[in-house]
């Protein structure tokens, strides 16, 4: 018998299974994939996320050193340079493989390449059938992402207009022309999609380019993604590769009797930027700590709600008001480009929120009572 069985071997299983190993409980990860295995993500890591890591990131996984941004609408741009690290950029083939060592480490059971096919909640355990057997814990975490069925046992199945869909594609080059064109940059295009963006990463020899934007207004991703690709000069065949991502900010279910959701499972991940490693992340630990405190320190006071309302309280307002910086700023892309290039203060005020020195409520509020002044001017 378990105390905890995480399903899903990603940053948001991998943070459980450390902090659950870290407090001593008896901790299973169940991944399906073969480790490493590649990941669609734009590969960059915010000051956000790297602060809820209790560890530095190895050298070996850190890639490009990304300080400023660059902001790209109707063939006009504008960039700044912040002067300090707001994130670094990671291939996550190697990054997830760092912190499964990191849950390993701490003393999780780590089994690659059992998939979990379903579970059944008793009323003192939770029975969880693999494709290589059965298990049995007091609690179980899924962390299987965005795509997992077994997330619907729980929550009910997102609408298209809950859900983002984003396409990807790895783009190889030179690190002497990759650093002259983005120069510890990350570039972000607005316009591309409705109510998305698209954006070109720097990485260790190669871009990661994509597009990312609410599915109910996708309806062809693929010429969409094959279009972005051409415009921004990147005339090769390259293989594209579509994901689907939870949109926070809406209101979802994240327990059961004895069952959580975390990370993309629960739908955590900016509504704005699609972000999701951070929360991701922070998920995950905040369930260990919760199922700790159930299980070791018998807090009859603690039950999952508990997770439930830490969540909430930690992310809660972050994904509600993105949500609703991203139905006014993504709906009307042109005017929040004029306000960012008539402003620098506006635009070195919006790359504060990743770095949780700004947050989408203040920032909206400030934007708002300046949009007269510009106006005139």
């Amino acid at each position: 018998m378990y105390d905890l069985i995480i399903i899903g071997g990603g940053p948001s299983g991998s943070a459980a299974g450390r902090m659950a190993g870290q407090s001593g409980l008896k901790t299973l990860l169940l991944e399906k994939e073969k480790i490493p295995r590649d990941k669609l993500c734009g590969g960059a890591l915010s000051g956000r996320a790297l602060s809820y890591l209790d560890f530095e990131i190895s050298d070996a996984i850190h890639e490009k050193e990304i300080s400023g941004m660059r902001v790209c609408f109707a063939g006009r741009s504008i960039e700044t340079d912040k002067g300090h690290r707001m994130a670094t950029t990671v291939t996550r083939r190697h990054f997830d493989n760092y912190l499964l060592d990191k849950a390993r480490e701490a003393g999780a059971d780590v089994r690659i390449g059992e998939k979990a096919l379903d579970f059944r909640e008793g009323a003192d355990h939770v029975e969880v059938i693999t494709c290589k057997g059965s298990y049995r814990s007091q609690f179980v975490l899924i962390t299987e992402g965005a795509q997992g069925k077994l997330k619907d046992r729980i929550r009910r199945r997102d609408t298209k207009r809950e859900y983002g869909i984003s396409m990807v594609a790895t783009v190889e080059a030179d690190n002497a022309e990759i650093d002259a064109r983005l120069p510890a940059l990350l570039e972000i295009h607005l316009g591309i999609v409705h109510m998305g963006y698209g954006w070109i990463f720097p990485h260790d020899g190669y871009y990661s380019v994509g597009i990312w934007g609410p599915a109910a207004y996708i309806t062809d991703p693929r010429r969409v993604m094959k279009r972005f690709l051409r415009d921004n000069g990147f005339s090769g065949e390259y293989s594209l590769k579509g994901h689907v991502m939870s949109m926070g900010g809406i209101k979802r279910t994240l327990v059961g009797s004895r069952v959580v959701l975390g990370g993309d499972a629960a739908g955590f991940a900016d509504p704005f930027s699609g972000e999701g490693i951070a929360f991701a992340v922070r998920s995950g630990q905040i369930a260990a700590e919760v199922i700790a405190d159930i299980l070791l320190r018998r807090n009859e006071e603690s039950h999952l709600k508990e997770y439930e309302k830490r969540c909430y309280r930690e992310f809660g307002h972050t994904f509600k008001y993105a949500l609703s910086s991203s139905k006014i700023m993504n709906r009307f892309p042109r005017i929040f480009f004029n306000i960012l290039t008539r402003d620098s203060e506006a635009f070195d005020q919006f790359l504060e929120i990743p770095n949780l020195k700004k947050q989408y409520l203040s920032y909206l509020g400030w934007i708002i009572h300046r949009i007269p002044r510009l106006i005139i001017n």
